[in-house]
């Protein structure tokens, strides 16, 4: 081959690697973001006017048959973001929408990638959690209304007790409450959510994006901890001060929207419509169902969405509402509640207030460490779940359900106690055994069961067990579990189940299992060995608990 035809080739072969790329180049470039987290689109524009009020900014992002539009928002200076939860990896494209010519019609593309990210939580089985990619999520709650609100050297303080402490989930309120403190000394607010100082010069028509800025900060780092937040929309607490909770309702559908725009691709968040919503006088209940049906218009990715009630209780039966948010200390006082709510509205059941431990003169901030925990167990094994509180003091007011800090109660400890043994037992979360006449056991039937005796004394235990889903042969070991002193005491007999007969059936040498006679025990009662073979076969004109 002569040296001009070896130097054409090589030229016309640089040239198509040049030209190949040319062609790659972009898309190696693109930026990569993992698969629940937030892409975000950065627009500059003119701030002439509102953007609060005038603007209309949505980007379609789409991949294959994939496609979601959520809403942007303006964040100040010009700036205009519109955030975007990727639920599936591979490449994403957008498109920009907007009544602002330099706003709308910008284009780009992105890579995303699978990563640790798990994805929102959701219902799953009717009456428990899960995120995205099916990994069941069992809520564990605390609260800590303002701790967003504190110094940042306290909101440090939380986080380190947060990453020891066995809590998954905090409630905490998107707005601050009215307080004296707050207008003076260390802890003096700089930052509001509307643009002012004070109710004389607050503008309602205009948000201030530094204190969202902050607040989206803290969700993140609660997010970082693995905390889903429960993020509480409005709120009572201004007794006339601040005017943020009688604001109009145009003020309120805007409100709305706008946290949303901000929020909903974060993976952590829960919507919490308010807290003791009938205490918020000017508004009914048709004016939370209209901003429910707001945040479920607009949040792309139907994130959990309830209310926290006062005296009056909101009807979780409605289809925009996910799972029950309750304040209704006397059913986790006692067996058999949960079941019954369970029943009535086939959703989750989340008791989000069962009173505080602590030493408060409020009668809701009394509870003992052990009174706490019990109603927990209640919760847990009436198929539902719970939120911890402490008001202990301890320096502050209030101290941790306000503004965090350390945790001083006994009854943490104990909570993480339990998180442990449920998050071990079955995968799809517990469910009443025979809520019609057991009260105090849940599991999953012929499989396991978790026993809660509360304040009860019981010093044995026939083995004797609820006939739904046994055979006859089944074989089950035993736990003795001390949930105060969190202990797990292994019972060393195995023990067989005879003869199914209409309700429950025992076992076939009659033992009994020897409790030492103390409060708070619960036994845990797990099958072991193969399945039998042959299933029961009911008794003529027997009536199998389904049935009932």
């Amino acid at each position: 081959m002569s040296a001009h035809r070896l130097a054409h080739r090589l030229t016309c072969l640089l040239a198509s690697l040049l030209f190949a790329w040319t062609l790659c180049a972009p898309a190696a470039a693109q930026e990569r973001v993992e698969q629940y987290g937030v892409h975000e689109v950065v627009l500059k524009g003119k701030d002439a006017g509102n953007p609060f009020i005038d603007l209309e900014l949505t980007a379609t992002f789409t991949r294959g048959g994939e496609s979601f539009t959520p809403e942007g928002f303006y964040d100040g200076d010009g700036t205009y973001r519109v955030r975007f939860m990727p639920p599936s990896a591979g490449q994403w494209t957008y498109v920009t929408h907007s009544n602002h010519p330099d706003l709308d019609g910008k284009k780009g593309a992105f890579t995303v990638v699978k990563g640790a990210n798990r994805g929102p939580v959701r219902v799953a089985n009717t009456h428990h959690f899960a995120h995205a990619d099916g990994t069941p999520f069992l809520p564990f709650g605390t609260t800590i209304y303002e701790w967003a609100f504190q110094p940042e050297a306290q909101k440090l303080e939380t986080l380190a007790t947060l990453k020891k402490a066995p809590f998954n989930k905090a409630r905490m309120l998107a707005v601050p409450p009215y307080k004296p403190g707050y207008l003076d000394g260390p802890g003096k607010l700089t930052d509001f959510p509307f643009v002012g100082t004070a109710r004389d010069n607050f503008d309602f028509s205009r948000f201030n994006p530094a204190y969202f800025r902050s607040l989206e900060r803290d969700v993140k780092r609660l997010s970082d901890l693995g905390i889903q937040v429960d993020l509480i929309l409005f709120r009572p607490y201004d007794k006339g001060q601040w005017g943020f909770d009688t604001t109009s309702d145009a003020v309120n559908q805007r409100f709305v929207r706008y946290m949303v725009a901000r929020f909903a691709a974060f993976q952590n968040i829960w919507w919490s419509l308010a807290n003791e919503n009938s205490y918020i006088r000017h508004l009914t209940d048709e004016d939370f169902d209209r901003y429910f049906q707001i945040v479920r218009k607009y949040d792309p990715y139907n994130h959990l969405r309830s209310i926290h009630n006062a005296d009056r209780i909101y009807d979780y039966n409605k289809p925009w509402v996910t799972h029950v948010s309750l304040q209704y200390y006397n059913a986790v006082k006692v067996f058999g509640v949960s079941p019954m709510l369970r029943d009535m509205y086939r959703k989750p059941i989340v008791h989000d207030e069962i009173n505080y431990e602590g030493n408060s003169p409020s009668r809701w901030g009394q509870l003992s460490g052990e009174e706490l925990t019990r109603r927990f167990w209640v919760a847990l094994v009436g198929g539902a779940y719970a939120t911890h509180g402490e008001v202990l003091d301890s320096g502050k007011a209030r101290g941790w359900i306000a503004g965090g800090g350390h945790l001083a109660g006994t009854s943490p400890e104990r909570i993480g106690f339990l998180r442990k043994i449920v998050e071990t037992g079955p995968k799809g979360g517990l469910a009443p055994i025979d809520q019609l006449f057991v009260m105090n056991a849940a599991g999953q039937a012929g499989e396991y069961y978790l026993y809660y005796f509360g304040d009860d004394r019981p010093t044995e235990f026939p083995f004797v067990l609820p006939v739904k889903a046994l055979r006859k042969g089944m074989k089950f070991r035993a736990d003795i579990i001390d949930t105060w002193n969190m202990t797990v005491t292994p019972v060393p007999d195995t023990f067989e189940i005879g003869e199914p007969p209409r309700y429950r059936v025992a076992d076939v040498d009659s033992r009994v299992i020897r409790l030492p006679g103390k409060p708070y025990m619960a036994l845990r009662i797990q099958r072991v060995g193969e399945m039998p073979k042959t299933a029961p076969k009911p008794a003529p004109g027997a009536i199998v608990e389904e049935e009932l």
